[in-house]
């Protein structure tokens, strides 16, 4: 099995690496509700990579990479029929922009978590990112320095899945 291991600890480790991580506010959950701060516990495949093309070199990885532009986001409103799915802006519902002053989306894995079926309500935007110098945690994600972030990609291939708290 390809998992990334991720430890109740803040610790990962995959492919004989182990890497310090930040994870959401709300800690680790079985119950994620949009919001809550929650990282979610289960596994979950790896689906695909962003990344700024204006500050990052493409990630080395045999996931689908793409560039992100600056009208990209990922809609977080869970009346909106588009919930938990990557959209242009400008867009009629709630939603977080991927294209972000600071460096923390310089490069984005999206986790598949509540997206096989989608439902409403129960998290959105669940991402391996880039962390704050500080660790400091994230809205439900779970977060590597960016070198730490680009040397788990190369290791990744269709089907690597990540176990968070498990």
């Amino acid at each position: 099995m390809n998992d990334i291991i991720v430890d109740p600890s803040g610790i990962i480790l995959f492919a004989n690496g182990q890497y310090r991580c930040a994870i959401g506010k709300g800690g680790y959950t079985h119950d994620k509700e949009e919001g809550d701060g929650a990282t979610p516990f289960g596994r979950f495949l790896l689906r695909e990579v962003y990344f700024r093309a204006d500050r990052v070199a493409r990630p080395e990885t045999q996931l689908p990479v793409f560039s992100l532009c600056p009208d990209d986001g990922w809609c977080d409103d869970i009346s909106h029929p588009q919930y938990n799915t990557k959209i242009s802006l400008a867009f009629d519902g709630g939603h977080e922009h991927l294209w972000k002053d600071d460096h923390i989306y310089d490069v984005i894995v999206v986790i598949g978590y509540n997206d096989d079926p989608i439902i409403v309500g129960k998290g959105s935007a669940i991402f391996m990112h880039i962390a704050r110098p500080d660790y400091s945690p994230t809205e439900g994600c779970v977060a590597l320095v960016q070198q730490d972030l680009l040397s788990v990609l190369r290791d990744c291939v269709p089907g690597t899945a990540i176990r968070i708290g498990l």
